[in-house]
Formats: structure tokens, sequence, C-alpha cells
């Protein structure tokens, strides 16, 4: 499962987002349909340019918990101090990335940036399916 990451400032552009997603996208040397799951942290899940962005690619958009962007902080490789300070995750986009692809997660991609967005790529397991 590959799940893309982003993170951005307030207020953000779908166009800004549209752009840093297509620079992670090449390269990585992926296409759309290769993301499984958009994810970033819970605080914008409702972002308009991010919900935007994720309804242009196709794909689901998942607002990842604090606590589960932690949980994966040390598989990041990206640190930002502002990040870390706001969030208590050296980066949004890799930690929401990490989060979503689920078991065995790595990052494919490490973070890159515009002026507005950071995108991030992992890959992974999947989530762990509940017990039935």
């Amino acid at each position: 499962m590959i799940a893309l990451g982003i993170g951005c400032r307030r207020n953000v552009s779908a166009d800004d987002v549209d752009a840093v997603v297509a620079q992670a996208l090449a390269a990585a040397g992926l296409a759309p349909g290769d993301i499984a799951v958009v994810a970033t942290a819970a605080d914008k899940r409702d972002e308009s340019g991010v919900i935007e962005a994720a309804m242009r690619l196709r794909r689901p958009l998942r607002g990842i918990g604090v606590a589960d962007l932690a949980a994966v902080a040390e598989l990041a490789v990206t640190r930002s101090d502002l990040v870390q300070q706001l969030k208590g995750v050296p980066s949004v986009a890799e930690t929401a990335a990490l989060a979503a692809a689920g078991r065995n997660a790595r990052l494919i991609l490490p973070r890159l940036a515009n002026a507005c967005a950071t995108c991030a790529i992992a890959q992974g397991d999947g989530p762990v399916e509940p017990a039935t």
C-alpha cells in the first residue's frame, strides 16, 4: 500500500498542493493511480486545498491523529524544529504517509516542499485489520 502524506500552511490552495504532489510523484516514478490514500494530520483534514487535491487524485483523504503520527516519528528522515514544536513530530508529511501506509511502513520519498505545502510518500503492508 502506497500512502501520500501532505503537510501544509493554513488556507493552502489545491494548486499549491497539486504542485508538490506532482513533483513527489515524478521524483518517485509513480503515477497518481499508484497511490492508495492521501493522509495528513487530523487538524489539517478540513483544509479545502488538501480536500480538493485528494479529490483530484480520486483517493480517500485520511486525517491522522497526533498519537499515530508520533508513533512513527522515529521513521521520519526530515526534521523541522518548528514542526516539532507545533505538532510534536519532525515532519507532518512524512509521519502522515508512514502512519497511513500501515505495518512495516518505510519512506520511499522523503518530504518535498514548496512555499505552502509538503509531500512525502511511504509504502507499507496497510492498516492492521481488526480481529473478527
